[in-house]
């Protein structure tokens, strides 16, 4: 309940507003072109961290079955 009260409307108005001013109209749209673009780089990481320890673990499954036989 307390955040809710923090991170309401007004709070996110203040912010926009503030960003104008320190960052310039024309640089909010080059600042959130960034933040999307290392966004889907950090996912693409994250995607193949995730598919290497797949990788890895397909791995060493068919090592130990091939060992137990």
């Amino acid at each position: 309940m307390f955040f809710g009260e923090i991170f309401g409307p007004d709070l996110l108005i203040v912010v926009i507003v503030v960003a104008v001013l320190v960052f310039g109209g024309s640089a909010i749209p080059r600042l959130a072109r960034n933040l999307g673009s290392a966004k889907s780089e950090f996912e693409k990481g994250v995607k193949g961290v995730k598919d290497a320890k797949a990788s890895a673990s397909e791995t060493t499954e068919a090592t130990s079955d091939s060992e137990t036989k």
